[in-house]
Order: structure tokens, then C-alpha cells, then sequence
């Protein structure tokens, strides 16, 4: 039986950390040495099965320029899960880190939100590295309480990539889960017969996690699975 979840990913980080790299290595498995700096925010839908569970993700990708930081505020509003994106070899884009868990605080529910840390650059570590793993590591369990919601990874040579959706998806499920788990002691029974496609609340729409607004991502317009 294959259950079903819908959820708002906003992607956020320092201008030309990778963010749109990340997007577009993984969705569309390619990769250009020069991206265009990203306006406001771009949108786009993928999809990955995962323990019994159909996980429909929405990927924000926000700008990462400092003059569209009140503009960004729009696009993570809402969000299931936060991917912070930072250069392993830029100590200053490894505080910026810092900046937007700080505005996190004051905008979403950070009980209620997903956090996932991410180092890219990796294929430049060798001799560029600034920011260590370890620090990384000791950030954001201080922030989250889980010394595992970091990966570093390389877009230019696909490497820990697809790592990156699948253990944000993995955590997902987990909340989905935990949550089901506390609705079925409360009312004595799970809401829906839990099958992709079908039944799964009252109205037959798939799960969807609450806080994520679909609106916005209809009027930009995005590609689907």
C-alpha cells in the first residue's frame, strides 16, 4: 500500500553557493559552470517514492542576493522543510547560515519545520576548504538536535546529491508518520485508507503537509515529474 505527501521545500543560502545547482543537477541531472544569478524565486515539482510513501515535493529556490532578501521571506513562508545551503570553501557564506536560521526564528514554525544543512563545493575541498565538517556537524544539531541533517556534497560531480532529497523526504515521512501515529491514538484510527491516488483524506487528495501553499507555485508556473 503506497501512501502519499505533499510538501513546500524552500531552498536558501548565500548568492552562488549552488543553490540552483543543487535544483537543476538533481531534476534535470545536469550542471553548468556559469548559472544565472536567480530573481525572486523559481519553482519546480519532483516526486520519490520512499518506504511505502509517495513524496511529492515542492522545490523553492530562492535568491540568494541581498536585495531580494525581503522578497524570499514570500517564498519560505509556508514550508514543510528548509534546505540551508552553504560553500565549503566560503567561511562567509557558512555564516549567512547563521543569518537565515535567525530569520527563520521570527517567520515559521521552526518546531513544525524541517532544517537540512548543506555543504557545497565538495570536488574543492582539497586544498579550499574553510568551513569543517565537523563545525558544520556541531551548528546544526545545536539548531536541531540532529548531528545527522548535514551532507556535503559536489554538483558539479553529482556526488551526494540525490542523498540530499531522499534523507529530507526520509524526514518527512518520519513527521508524516509520527503524526499519523498521534491521530490514530487520539481518534482511533488513521484518516483514509492511505493509497497513492486515492483515499487519503475525506475530499480523496493526497496528504499535504500543513503550511505549504501551492498558490504561489501555480502562478510561477514550474515543470512537473
Amino acid at each position: 500500500m503506497t501512501r502519499a505527501l505533499e510538501a513546500k521545500v524552500a531552498i536558501l543560502g548565500k548568492q552562488a553557493v549552488g543553490k540552483t545547482s543543487l535544483v537543476t543537477r538533481y531534476v534535470h541531472q545536469t550542471f553548468a559552470d556559469r548559472t544565472p544569478s536567480t530573481i525572486g524565486a523559481s519553482f519546480v515539482t519532483t516526486k520519490i517514492e520512499l518506504d511505502g510513501w509517495e513524496c511529492r515535493l515542492q522545490l523553492w529556490d530562492s535568491a540568494g542576493q541581498e536585495r531580494f532578501r525581503a522578497m524570499t521571506q514570500m517564498y519560505y513562508r509556508g514550508a514543510n522543510a528548509v534546505i540551508l545551503v552553504y560553500d565549503i570553501t566560503s567561511e562567509d557564506s557558512f555564516r549567512d547560515v547563521d543569518t537565515w536560521v535567525q530569520e527563520l526564528k521570527k517567520n515559521v514554525d521552526m518546531e513544525q519545520t524541517v532544517l537540512f544543512l548543506v555543504g557545497n563545493k565538495l570536488d574543492l575541498a582539497p586544498g579550499k576548504r574553510k568551513v569543517e565538517y565537523t563545525r558544520a556537524r556541531d551548528y546544526i544539531k545545536k539548531i536541531t538536535g540532529d548531528e545527522t541533517a548535514l551532507l556535503e556534497i559536489s554538483c558539479r560531480d553529482d556526488d551526494g546529491v540525490i542523498d540530499v532529497f531522499y534523507e529530507l523526504a526520509g524526514r518527512l515521512v518520519r513527521r508524516q508518520e509520527e503524526r499519523n501515529n498521534s491521530e490514530s491514538n487520539e481518534r482511533g484510527g488513521l484518516l483514509g485508507d492511505g493509497r497513492a491516488g486515492e483515499r487519503q483524506d475525506r475530499l480523496k487528495r493526497p496528504i499535504r503537509l500543513s503550511g505549504g501553499d501551492s498558490r504561489a507555485g501555480a502562478m510561477l508556473g514550474g515543470c512537473c515529474w
